[in-house]
């Protein structure tokens, strides 16, 4: 008695009969349940017969997938694969046209299946259709069911694609090169091209040969979607076949034929939407292309290479208007370079190169440099000149910024990856631009300038820049921009407010589709969160800072320090020279009691910035705050910098019992709530948690050692 599983409920279809419904024992052979059931139609010669799905691809069931069938499955009983095959064979040579047709229009449907496949293999029936295309003698319809057949057969790989003819390599070809009578011919010749050059390097020269570059070109201007998309299938095949020497001087001819404007214009922008299948080749395309550059981000500059030391030398020099080095000293020439290395952004000034040994992306970064430099000198020189003469830790890095933003632009457009067999994230920019890399370089050197200035940057920022500006690339790239010029514009007016906004509402669409449980544990958290940064402000208030006096010329001069009290009753505060650190609280001259305090001021409130109306510039409004005591009296701050200013602000709010308001610490709420979160969320099963802190490790012997933390940057 079979097991249960091995039973499966089916039902038996055959033209002209009443169905039957049997239940398949699966460890019973196939021509058993076959006899059975011709039986019960009375039907002779069961070996005459198979079983095949009824629905869908309508496969053979045989010993090795007859375990697929499901309880439900309706099957039919048909002609067996061996006599199918049989009778297809004798029927395509047949004298009679309409047979032949008839004969080869089923043959391309059943060809489909495998176990058919072998059987018509087996009797040699693919040789039969090659002989009919070397012939040429049928009709085109009967050509485009001879060609579609089999394409379908060689699909199997039974039979190599290396043992046909160069006379039937030339025939499809033709129908290729030629002007089509029939398209249907034309899409399925392409095919089966493309399928020849895939298969081996010695039918790809054949094929290459044979097939007209100008012709592949001339089908993409065609408005037939299906031929377009067929011959940039073979355009791809022969690239990605080709080897290094060939691929070159292909790329060569179809940038002299202008192949990206061909697309832009005759697919891209003229279809609007591009079907999935053009949208493969398309990625395709754009990987294989810009993947040139990948032996340059492959390389580190050489430092004993004369031809790169003058290219560093160059961009230092058309940055800098510099007296003749000619007549300078060797010593004065070195030092002079060094510090202009340094303005530029070199992390290592005496010896530049040394910041280009990182692959990738090595020399690539150069030659994005340079091409910068080259192609908008005044926007180069702009850049260079106005981030040296900030101060030391507010100025942009050049070249480490450029070095950076060139292997955020790589990874972005996959340079040196290769194409995803379901690729399909072109970029219509790619088309409508020659040097996509350098150009987009271009825009994103400025943009991430222009984004370093909008977040008040210092040099400890560098990578919190750098993610924002990756940001802004990719979600502009997402938009499907289709000029530079549209890139530009887009990715301009995404600036670090609206990247923050997104960031806000992508939070919140996260915060909803939260499980109510998390949501309330949040909740729950927040005051015990808030009430840390509390004490945490009042502590940085007691440690107390070092604010600047501004005069009314502008200019900076005296220092002064202000600090909380430890019993967080009194704010003293008092001049102090240059070089003092953090004085005593007893050395502070003044005091005011935080019972006195009526007001916190900020920004164009403060009576020190209505003093000065018209004359402060914004940077400087962002940092003023005060706090007023009496009815005329108030203390003025400008604080050394935005955290400076959000620890203050935040801490004097506290004092006067109000909320905290500020950017930094909405930010670290949020950091401390995800962490303890996912802290609480951990699965801790039979993970012992000490009671107390783990002990310190002794320090080590000696400090005499470095971390490179521009390695971290990749």
């Amino acid at each position: 008695m079979p097991q249960q599983k091995d039973i499966v409920k089916i039902a038996i279809q055959m033209p002209g009969a009443y169905p039957q419904l049997i239940q398949l024992d699966q460890k019973k052979p196939l021509s058993a349940v076959i006899k059975e059931v011709c039986d019960g139609w009375n039907l002779p010669g069961p070996e005459n017969y198979a079983l095949q799905y009824a629905d869908g691809v309508q496969t053979y069931i045989t010993e090795s997938n007859r375990l697929d069938i499901k309880n439900g499955c309706i099957l039919r009983l048909t002609k067996a694969p061996g006599c199918c095959a049989e009778d297809l064979y004798k029927g395509i040579q047949s004298s009679d046209s309409g047979v032949r047709c008839d004969s080869l229009k089923e043959l391309a449907g059943v060809s489909t299946d495998v176990t058919f496949a072998q059987e018509f293999i087996s009797r040699d029936g693919h040789l039969l259709l090659v002989k009919i295309v070397e012939d040429s003698n049928e009709s085109n319809v009967i050509m485009t069911h001879t060609l579609t057949a089999f394409m379908e057969l060689m699909d199997h790989g039974i039979v190599s694609w290396e043992n046909l003819s160069s006379v039937f390599i030339k025939k499809i070809a033709g129908f290729v090169n030629t002007k089509p009578t029939d398209v249907s011919i034309q899409q399925v010749s392409l095919d089966i091209l493309e399928s020849m050059v895939l298969s081996s390097h010695s039918l790809f020269l054949q094929v290459k040969h044979e097939v007209t570059m100008e012709k592949l070109i001339a089908h993409l201007q065609v408005t037939n979607q299906q031929i377009q998309t067929k011959a940039m299938a073979l355009l791809m095949a022969l690239l990605q076949t080709a080897g290094d020497s060939e691929r070159q001087e292909m790329f060569a001819f179809l940038n002299k034929k202008n192949l990206r404007q061909y697309i832009y214009k005759n697919i891209i922008h003229s279809s609007g939407l591009v079907q999935d299948e053009m949208a493969h080749y398309l990625y395709v395309l754009q990987s294989v292309t810009l993947n040139h550059l990948e032996p340059r981000m492959r390389t580190p500059l050489d430092c004993y290479s004369q031809e790169q030391r003058d290219i560093l030398h160059g961009l230092r020099q058309a940055a800098f208007e510099t007296e003749s080095e000619n007549s300078l000293s060797h010593e004065r020439r070195r030092s002079l370079c060094a510090k202009e290395f340094k303005k530029l952004g070199f992390s290592n000034n005496s010896n530049p190169g040394q910041d280009l040994v990182r692959t990738p992306p090595g020399l690539l970064a150069m030659d994005t440099m340079f091409y910068f430099a080259n192609r908008y000198p005044d926007a180069y020189s702009r850049f260079v000149l106005e981030n040296s003469s900030r101060e030391d830790k507010h100025e942009c890095p050049f070249a480490r910024s450029s070095i950076q933003l060139t292997l955020i632009l790589c990874e972005i457009l996959r340079i040196g990856e290769t194409p995803s067999e379901t690729g399909s994230d072109y970029h219509p920019i790619f088309f409508s631009q020659d040097r996509l890399l350098e150009e987009l370089f271009c825009v994103c050197i400025q943009l991430l300038n222009k984004t370093w200035k909008e977040m008040r940057a210092t040099q400890e920022d560098f990578g919190k820049v750098m993610q924002v500006v990756r940001e802004q690339i990719t979600r502009t790239l997402s938009s499907k921009p289709t000029s530079l010029e549209l890139f530009k514009n887009k990715v301009n007016a995404l600036n670090y407010s609206e990247i923050l906004k997104l960031r806000q509402t992508e939070r919140l669409h996260q915060e909803e589709t939260l499980a109510p449980p998390v949501l309330e544990l949040k909740e729950r958290l927040k005051p015990e969160l808030l009430e840390l940064i509390r004490q945490q402000r009042l502590n940085r208030l007691c440690q107390g800072t070092m604010f600047r006096k501004i005069s009314s010329r502008r200019r900076q001069d005296k220092l002064w320090y202000c600090r909380l009290s430890p019993n967080h009753k009194m704010l003293h505060y008092g001049d102090v020279e240059d070089d003092t650190e953090a004085p005593p609280i007893e050395t502070l001259q003044n005091k005011i009691p935080v019972a006195d305090i009526k007001s916190l001021l900020t920004g164009k409130d403060c009576p020190h910035m209505k003093e000065n109306k018209g004359k402060q510039n914004k940077d400087v409004l962002d940092l003023a705050f005060s706090i007023t005591y009496d009815v005329e009296c108030s203390l003025n701050f400008i604080a050394p910098s935005r955290i400076d200013f959000c620890l203050w602000t935040d801490g004097l709010s506290v004092l006067l019992g109000r909320e905290m308001s500020s950017e930094s610490m909405r930010s670290e709420l949020e950091i401390l709530l995800s962490m303890e979160i996912k802290l609480r969320l951990l699965d801790l099963e039979n993970v012992p948690i000490p009671d107390n802190a783990p002990i310190i490790p002794k320090p080590p012997s000696n400090y005499n050692f470095c971390y490179d933390f521009s390695q971290t940057e990749q």
